[in-house]
């Protein structure tokens, strides 16, 4: 990963920790780890469904909820947004340059 993309990940990992923390405001301060499940931490299906649109919305990222059906974990989320966000920069750029 370049150092941007590190930089990238960490955004983002912090954008999904304040979305988790908005809609599971009673989170103990060491439940969110990269190894858990939404599930995990307490959120039903309308609070995972609440997050997730949370942190398209604050990420400017356009993707339908159903990618995110199988995501093992936070970090899998994390990686899977990052994957999107790096695409999306990427096909701008490509736009820029044709």
């Amino acid at each position: 990963m370049t150092d941007r993309e590190v930089a990238d990940r960490e955004r983002i990992v912090l954008v999904v920790r304040a979305a988790v923390e908005q809609i599971l405001p009673g989170l103990p301060a060491g439940a969110f780890a990269e190894d858990r499940h939404l599930k995990d931490l307490g959120a039903d299906s309308v609070d995972r469904v609440e997050i997730i649109l949370g942190v398209l919305d604050r990420l400017g990222i356009d993707e339908p909820m159903s990618t995110f059906a199988t995501v093992a974990n936070l970090g899998a989320l994390v990686d899977l947004l990052l994957a999107k966000r790096l695409a999306a920069q990427r096909a701008a750029a490509r736009g820029k340059d044709g």
